[in-house]
């Protein structure tokens, strides 16, 4: 089983992006054969400080490393380093109809939030396509908000398996349960674009601030609380020990959780939590050679990879002439 999925280099990478996307593949290392990338194409759609974009590719694959992924054990690469992906793009564009990417809710939810409307991110769904039909993956791990994308992905390969004939598998999602959306400090799900987010790798200062800043109610502290729809206890839970938590969640029922204690504690388990991570990530840091020898290795098994699906979508469609 051929396991897919890729992240942005966007800006810092946030606990989101750690427990909806980033654990999940690093968990799946064992359990197929594994290709991750950080998708700095796609990034393109919201970074165009090509220093920033440039520094935030690197840092993005260091933080997948440092969290856990061993490039030797998957196929880790940078996805503009495997050019064949913006071949494969055009190509499905040629058949990807208009509607079915005017009906994409990420692309509304974006222009709606001030982004601007680009090609680039009106046709965003067909890169991604490309990205995961080009590895004829199996099964691509994805938040609650990119499940639409996966099945503009099927569509698409579903169109082109029936014109021109079986060419790609079809995909299935996999969404991480009641973690594959975390909600920002705002309340709203957790995003770099929103500028809402809980970075993994930031200073104690810095995490602080976030974390104080997290929205809560103004419900008094004797007062019973409803965990449930509790932005502070959603991020708590997925760092909190079970005791604790168990502790925790009889103050939200039977009163007495007080949101500015459980903030200051949420810190120090951040912190923690992460602490052994931001080692090692400083370390591949200080040696951005050999990062960058680790991505140059992933891409040419990449490239290997995508070579057969291109070289029989090139002569299914007609361009071996």
């Amino acid at each position: 089983m051929r396991i897919l999925s890729g992240i942005q280099p966007s800006g810092q990478l946030h606990i989101g992006n750690y427990f909806g996307m980033m654990r999940p593949m690093i968990e799946n290392q064992d359990a197929g054969e594994l290709f991750a990338f950080i998708v700095n194409l796609h990034a393109l759609t919201s970074v165009h400080d090509r220093g920033r974009l440039a520094r935030d590719t690197l840092n993005a694959a260091a933080d997948f490393i440092a969290l856990g992924l061993d490039p030797d054990r998957c196929v880790f690469w940078v996805q503009s380093d495997v050019p064949e992906v913006c071949e494969l793009s055009w190509i499905l564009s040629t058949m990807t109809p208009f509607g079915l990417l005017e009906r994409c809710h990420s692309y509304k939810d974006k222009v709606a939030k001030g982004i601007s409307p680009s090609h680039g991110l009106f046709a965003y769904p067909v890169l991604m396509a490309a990205d995961i039909l080009i590895f004829q993956a199996d099964v691509v791990p994805v938040g609650k908000d990119q499940k639409q994308h996966l099945e503009v992905a099927r569509d698409i390969a579903a169109k082109f398996n029936h014109i021109y004939g079986e060419t790609f598998k079809l995909p299935e999602p996999r969404i991480s349960g009641d973690l594959a959306v975390i909600p920002g400090i705002d309340g709203q799900k957790m995003s770099k674009s929103y500028g809402n987010t809980i970075p993994i790798f930031t200073t104690r200062e810095e995490l602080k601030k976030r974390v104080m800043a997290i929205k809560t109610d103004s419900t008094p502290v004797e007062e019973p609380k409803d965990p449930d729809n509790c932005n502070l206890f959603q991020i708590y839970r997925l760092f909190a020990p079970e005791d604790r938590l168990r502790e925790t969640l009889g103050l939200y029922r039977n009163g007495g959780a007080m949101y500015g204690k459980i903030k200051l504690e949420l810190v120090d388990l951040i912190w923690d939590y992460f602490a052994a991570a931001r080692e090692k990530r400083e370390q591949l840091l200080a040696d951005p050679g050999g990062l960058k020898a680790i991505l140059a290795r992933g891409a040419e098994a990449a490239r290997a990879a995508a070579a057969p699906t291109m070289e029989l979508v090139r002569d299914r469609v007609g361009l071996r002439y």
